[in-house]
């Protein structure tokens, strides 16, 4: 399994008081540039997903449908309440893996710190493993056989400068 990971993009600050909620924070017009070229560059490296599973807060909703519309994807867009930032990871690998026999390579998109905690447990065994993951970066897993735990091997790890030098 190819387990792709994409934080959301730049969004409205935390602190604007035209969103009550955290879920409803969209991406700002910068954050929507910047992921266009992203999803240029992953079309550009050939990625191709059987499932993208998104976080549905606004932000990540946002992103993930840039990315399905660039990667015409749209019929592949699911969207786990597991992705929040406080959802369980052992509830995502148990979706994950009810889906794996249809898909094997799987775009997550979501939020910090989540995706950092997730990399690392599935590479490490352990959810603290300090990385810097940027707004609109991705990360490739390989995976054997998916697992909540040391399972996965990681690829590559993407900030939003490199992929605007792919396209």
């Amino acid at each position: 399994m190819e387990l792709h990971l994409l934080r959301h993009g730049i969004a409205v600050m935390r602190d604007d008081l035209d969103y009550e909620r955290d879920a409803e924070r969209p991406l700002t017009p910068k954050g929507k540039r910047q992921l266009r070229w992203i999803a240029a560059a992953m079309k550009n490296m050939g990625l191709r997903f059987d499932l993208i599973f998104s976080s549905p807060y606004v932000r990540a909703r946002q992103t993930a449908e840039i990315v399905a519309k660039a990667i015409k994807g749209q019929k592949k867009l699911a969207f786990s309440d597991e992705l929040i930032p406080s959802g369980n990871p052992q509830v995502l690998i148990q979706q994950l893996n009810a889906a794996h026999a249809k898909a094997s390579v799987v775009l997550l998109v979501g939020h910090e710190p989540y995706l950092s905690h997730l990399i690392s447990l599935l590479t490490t065994g352990r959810p603290d493993l300090a990385m810097d993951f940027k707004k609109g970066g991705l990360c490739k897993l390989e995976i054997e056989k998916l697992g909540h735990g040391r399972c996965a091997t990681l690829a590559w790890l993407l900030t939003p400068r490199q992929m605007k030098l792919m396209v």
